[in-house]
């Protein structure tokens, strides 16, 4: 078992930037595949992101490529998400996945295990 917290949300003005975290307790996810993803009032969970056990190989989806960076710390057991350029269509509650002992990454929701309770981003115009 694993659990996943994430924190680093917020209220910022469009231009501006974030950093979201998502810790690790109960084992390391340093053989896992993590990912970023957000919801929107009314919309379905989307992906945002993904990084694989290592760290050298990443995904996004389209709409953040250029302003969004995902990374890993293994020895911190934490996964991060820097925001940069945010956009009022950023506006969502963002979650922090894992799947577990698993060397591929994946875009899929029901890829990955775990996920974390969320943490909102608002960006205002």
């Amino acid at each position: 078992q694993v659990q996943l917290v994430e924190s680093g949300g917020g209220l910022v003005q469009a231009g501006g930037s974030l950093r979201l975290s998502c810790a690790a307790s109960g084992r390391t996810v340093s053989d896992s595949a993590m990912g970023w993803f957000r919801q929107a009032p009314g919309k379905e969970r989307e992906f945002v992101a993904a990084i694989n056990w290592s760290g050298r190989s990443t995904y996004y989806a389209d709409s953040v490529k250029g302003r969004l960076t995902i990374s890993r710390d293994n020895a911190k057991n934490t996964v991060y998400l820097q925001m940069n350029s945010l956009k009022p269509e950023d506006t969502a509650v963002y979650f922090c996945a894992a799947r577990l002992s698993n060397v591929a990454i994946s875009t899929v929701v029901s890829f990955y295990n775990y996920w974390g309770q969320g943490t909102q981003v608002t960006v205002s115009s």
